[in-house]
Formats: structure tokens, C-alpha cells, sequence
């Protein structure tokens, strides 16, 4: 069962979890956002996947500048939990990326994941550029067709706009932090769902 999830996606797990590929291998490397409840549980996941250079956790797609994190809490700005994923189109693509953004989350609930209830915690995909809005919505429309989901996905894919880096606590959170009730209530056992742990 470990890392059948990944293989089945065709993903390449890190031998460490913090291991990154040198950047000055790859010249050029691409962008996509994106929310899926608590950003600690999706900077968790996705810094595990090969290819992936980082994995930034911050804020999105609100009207308020330089929102704190006590403020997105309040539901009030309009901005979304994200993580910022630069990644190496060498080592790995869009596609994969977000063909495990499905499987990371639930995107049939509005405004929310888990007991994490606020527009905050909305699935939402940040595209950069018209080939990746049409990769994200084909990959929507592919997985809403799979039969995985009973309910309808409600994802937002919305064009990118400021990227707030949230505060230095929230960074690298579930690795300074394993011992925290929350990530082992709820990020260790989703690590280990997807075979990553």
C-alpha cells in the first residue's frame, strides 16, 4: 500500500521528504497555486514529490494587501489558504501535479475540508497562463467524469493574482512540528493515505 497511490500516478517520491533537486539544474521552472484546506497539510504533500523545487505556504485570491493570518481566518478577505509550488518541468508536470491535487483533498466541499470550516479552506487552482487554466480544467473534467466523486467538484481555477507568503511559523510547519496534535491527527494519517509517509 505505501507509495501505491503515487506509482499509480506516475509520481516519484523523494528519498528524503526535504530533499530538493538543485535549482541551477533547471533553468526555467514553472508556477501553479493552489488551496486545498489547511495550507500546512498541502505544503506537506507536495514537498514530497520529485520535481518539486518548493512549496510556499501563503495567501490568495483576497482584495485585502498584505493580510495577516489572523485576518484570512476571519473569513473576511476574501483570500484562500494556498501553496505556492515552483516546480522542475524536467522532473515532472502540470498534469501529474494536479491529477494529485485530486487525490490530496475533497473538492466536493464548498468551503471546507475536514473540521476546517471558511471560505479560506476553498479548493481553488491559481493558473498562470491559458495552458494552464486548459490543463486544469480538462484535469477537472476528467476527474469528475472518473466516478471517484458523488458529488459535483466544486474547485475554483482562477487566474493567479498577489501571492502573500504567510508568516515564517507556517512554513516547513508539519516537519518543525510532527509531534503537534494536529499533524498527527490529520496530517500524518493523510501522508500515509497517499503513501508519502
Amino acid at each position: 500500500m505505501i507509495k501505491r497511490l503515487a506509482l499509480a500516478l506516475g509520481i516519484h517520491l523523494l528519498s528524503s521528504s526535504l530533499m530538493a533537486n538543485d535549482p541551477s539544474e533547471s533553468a526555467e521552472l514553472e508556477t501553479i497555486t493552489l488551496g486545498a484546506g489547511c495550507f500546512w497539510c498541502v505544503e506537506a504533500v507536495y514537498q514530497r514529490l520529485e520535481g518539486v523545487q518548493s512549496a510556499v505556504s501563503g495567501y490568495m485570491g483576497g482584495s485585502v494587501k498584505n493580510p495577516t493570518y489572523k485576518a484570512v481566518c476571519t473569513g473576511t478577505t476574501g483570500h484562500a489558504e494556498v501553496v505556492q509550488i515552483k516546480f522542475d518541468p524536467k522532473l515532472t508536470n502540470l498534469e501529474t501535479l494536479i491529477d494529485f491535487f485530486w487525490e490530496a483533498h475533497d473538492p466536493t466541499t464548498l468551503n471546507r475540508q475536514g473540521a476546517d470550516v471558511g471560505t479560506q479552506y476553498r479548493s481553488a487552482i491559481f493558473y498562470e497562463n491559458e495552458e494552464q487554466r486548459a490543463i486544469a480544467e480538462a484535469s477537472k473534467a476528467k476527474a469528475m467524469a472518473s466516478g471517484k466523486f458523488s458529488r459535483p467538484i466544486v474547485t475554483e481555477i482562477s487566474p493567479a493574482s498577489t501571492f502573500y507568503v504567510a508568516e515564517d511559523y507556517h512554513q516547513e510547519y508539519y516537519e518543525l512540528n510532527k509531534s503537534y496534535p494536529y499533524c498527527r491527527a490529520v496530517i500524518t494519517p493523510k501522508l500515509k493515505k497517499l503513501g508519502l509517509e
